[in-house]
């Protein structure tokens, strides 16, 4: 059996060669805490395919008109989008000839308002088609493309970095005009006529989903502010789809609003030769035409609407 040292020795010999490691009697520094690097987070962009998703889901429905069974689905499917993407919603009810007629509205943020806004019915009778002006309207460019831009821009609007409260409107009863005694933009005259405080500006979309995509400035719109939103379509490319030149003078839902002193500006490709016909399919608009609208009004939003 092998002798053992004593258990003193041991120990100061293990004192020892601890000191000497350590170098001398100094004492030993803490280790140092590393902060964990953070992950930037990227940003969500406007997806032009999830857009024309949104408006297929409209035409699912199919015709679309106030005060229809099929409208009021969609405005349903409307206000379950928004909840879903953490917006607060409520509704403006009212009749018009009769007929019952909801706006819809969706805001998050805080800051001086900016309201987003396109209509989702859709025209009673396609009174512009070259053989059956009785029928209704399928509405894929006229109607369900503006909402679908809403409704992406609900998903992906970096609401915080805007600096404003933005309400997004999706107004009925816009496009029964010269119908059956009807007169055009109901919805959105009722909305402004509603408002307790102007909104600071209005930005409307309207049929700019057309795969032959041509959105030129319309007269009725505020010129600094049209400018200053087709001056960032130019920076992110888009020149070709958004030219800086007077085209048309509508009656659109921006106009309620031109009319209480609020700048507003249309957003609208009225180019389309599929306007008020049965060929208004969903054929005829493009994720790609969706998605340069979407972030052109993504991008300028987040910077402030500057």
């Amino acid at each position: 059996m092998r002798s053992r040292a004593p258990i003193w020795t041991v120990l100061t010999l293990a004192v020892s060669v601890g000191l000497i490691a350590c170098g001398g009697r100094q004492p030993v520094a803490a280790p140092a805490v590393i902060s964990p690097i953070s992950t930037p987070v990227e940003p969500i962009l406007f997806q032009g395919a999830k857009a024309l998703e949104f408006a297929r889901d409209q035409m699912h429905f199919g015709p679309r008109p106030t005060g229809s069974h099929e409208g009021r689905l969609t405005g349903d499917y409307i206000v379950r989008r928004l909840r879903e993407h953490g917006w607060e919603v409520t509704t403006q009810e009212f009749e018009y000839l009769g007929t019952p007629v909801r706006n819809i509205i969706g805001a998050r943020g805080e800051g001086p308002t900016i309201l987003l806004g396109a209509h989702y019915d859709t025209r009673r009778r396609a009174d512009s088609d070259p053989i059956d002006r009785t029928q209704p309207l399928p509405g894929a460019n006229d109607g369900a493309s503006g909402v679908a831009v809403l409704i992406e821009l609900t998903r992906v609007l970096n609401v915080e970095a805007t600096g404003h409260r933005i309400q997004v409107a999706f107004f009925d009863a816009e496009d029964n005009g010269n119908l059956d005694g009807w007169d055009w933009i109901v919805g959105s005259r009722y909305m402004a006529n509603q408002l307790q405080e102007n909104p600071a500006m209005m930005i409307l979309v309207d049929m700019v989903g057309d795969a032959d995509q041509q959105i030129y400035w319309e007269n009725n719109s505020d010129a600094n502010l049209r400018e200053r939103i087709w001056r960032v379509a130019a920076e992110l490319g888009y020149s070709a789809y958004f030219i800086p030149q007077t085209a048309y003078t509508l009656t659109d839902d921006h106009i309620p609003f031109v009319q209480r002193g609020i700048p507003a500006v249309d957003i609208i490709d009225f180019y389309y030769p599929h306007w008020h016909t049965a060929a208004d399919t969903i054929d005829k608009i493009s994720a790609e035409s969706l998605e340069r609208v979407g972030r052109t009004l993504q991008v300028w939003l987040e910077r402030g609407a500057p």
